[in-house]
């Protein structure tokens, strides 16, 4: 029994997508308390710009032949593969940045499809595998705010891991995350400290289903 967790947050102290995943997660150790958990943390430890690249082009070169660039490309691509495919439940925490999806995260995933066990065309190796996305908000992106629409990242991540990899996907969101920090936001701080609570009890509940789901498919 294993969970494979990715933290995209550039911050330790004071992300929220790190406190919301650390309910997640604690749920489900709650339930499997001697399992393994890996943690990968992309936000802090980067994976390489160039190795997505240099990954996509290293099968057209005979194996033989490929340069240290390419065999550590392709090395990494598998490495980060093996920790989705041998993991039971996945989790995995990203914050919206800029109102698009965090470089991090998209460097990191399009390295995973470059391994031919994820890539696309592939009858999909993760298909059920449970698993929670949680996604926090600096500001206010609902219907009939200013900014709606404006968040970039949700709809591509949902499209992604839930749409094309099949994962059985949970979603925690919570917004306004910044209004604490941000003084034009005071009138909503009220508000902020209503969705955090409603965002953290759903994510409870999404961990409780994290871990039942586990144990089904073990």
């Amino acid at each position: 029994m294993s969970l494979f967790r990715l933290d995209a947050s550039i911050r330790v102290e004071g992300s929220h997508s790190r406190e919301i995943a650390d309910v997640v997660e604690q749920e489900w150790r709650t339930a499997h308390p001697n399992a393994a958990v890996t943690t990968r943390h992309i936000g802090l430890d980067p994976i390489p710009a160039t190795a997505w690249a240099t990954a996509v082009t290293a099968p057209y070169t005979p194996a033989e032949d490929r340069t240290p660039e390419q065999r550590e490309a392709v090395a990494l691509a598998a490495e980060a593969a093996d920790q989705l495919l041998d993991a039971d439940a996945l989790l995995f925490a990203v914050p919206l940045y800029n109102y698009g999806v965090s470089q991090h995260f998209k460097t990191w995933l399009d390295l995973v499809v470059t391994d031919p066990r994820l890539g696309p065309g592939t009858e999909p190796a993760l298909k059920g595998k449970p698993a929670v996305l949680v996604t926090v908000r600096g500001g206010g992106y609902g219907p009939g705010t200013p900014r709606e629409g404006w968040d970039h990242a949700t709809g591509w991540m949902r499209r992604f891991l839930a749409d094309v990899w099949q994962l059985d996907l949970k979603v925690v969101e919570s917004e306004l995350t910044l209004a604490d920090v941000t003084p034009a936001m005071e009138p909503l701080r009220g508000l902020a400290k209503d969705l955090r609570v409603a965002a953290e009890k759903t994510a409870r509940e999404h961990g409780k289903d994290l871990a039942g789901a586990s144990l089904t498919r073990v």
